[in-house]
């Protein structure tokens, strides 16, 4: 499984979400990336291949400087490890960035739609299309509704997906959603400011109040809250659960050991 964090609220995003990403490490990863819209609005994007050191490295030398953002830690399934392959994805135009966990089965049929309709790939990862999917049903038919852009890119997926969508155009919110078991998403909640994460341990030392997102819902996430619908677009009420756990058995959650924890999830 993958990692997955994210941030909105008064901090600065990039060392939480590089934080964040250190947590999740046990999970494996041969890639890492993380995206975050900068006080100017554009969306500034590191990736590296290898490890999270090469991606910390790469941020001392070219910085990032913003109050939303995303990242990623990637095994890769569809296209070799590399710094072009590494998550955040972006639409051609840098108006949109995705991070995802899981696989998308038809992907190569998608991708061929898309690159018909003139959608230039920079990857050759199965994620990529999810980006310009979402870029597309955001102009041609959503008319500027993102989370209705992310409900309408998901609805043509198959296979089980998490992803976490952000764009420039509306920087005050993440967009989640959860197709299938693709691995863990949990929301957290502080004072002021939310996070998102594929497991508890990313989020621990900032917030022990969160909820789990289940198959087939999706979450928009401000700095003042979350709101949860299902992929019908039906209001979903969810309950947050208090975590009082230390941080060695949230990683491991109630599973005796971590393998245990990679299958249930």
């Amino acid at each position: 499984m993958c990692g997955i964090v994210g941030y909105v609220g008064p901090q600065g995003a990039a060392p939480i979400v590089l934080h964040g990403l250190r947590q999740l490490e046990y999970r494996g990863y041969d890639s890492a990336g993380l995206a975050v819209i900068g006080d100017d609005g554009a969306i500034q994007i590191r990736r590296e291949a290898g490890k999270l050191l090469n991606l910390a490295t790469t941020l001392d030398a070219q910085p990032v400087d913003g109050h939303i953002g995303i990242g990623h830690t990637r095994w890769a399934t569809h296209g070799p490890p590399s710094q072009r392959n590494a998550h955040p994805h972006s639409s051609t135009d840098g108006e949109l960035v995705v991070v995802q966990n899981g696989i998308v089965e038809n992907f190569m049929g998608l991708r061929q739609e898309l690159q018909a309709e003139g959608y230039e790939f920079a990857s050759d990862t199965d994620t990529e299309v999810i980006v310009h999917l979402v870029h597309r049903s955001y102009h041609n038919g959503c008319r500027g509704d993102l989370e209705a852009a992310v409900r309408c890119a998901i609805s043509q997926l198959q296979g089980p997906s998490a992803i976490v969508v952000s764009s420039k155009n509306q920087p005050d919110r993440l967009i989640v959603a959860r197709l299938g078991n693709a691995g863990g998403v949990v929301i957290g909640q502080g004072q002021h400011e939310m996070y998102v994460a594929s497991d508890i341990p990313a989020i621990l030392r900032h917030t022990r109040d969160v909820t789990f997102l289940d198959s087939r819902q999706m979450a928009v996430i401000t700095a003042d809250g979350a709101t949860f619908s299902g992929l019908d677009g039906a209001p979903v009420t969810k309950t947050p659960f208090h975590i009082d756990w230390n941080p060695m058995a949230a990683e491991k959650g109630n599973h005796r050991h971590f393998m245990q924890k990679e299958i249930y999830e």
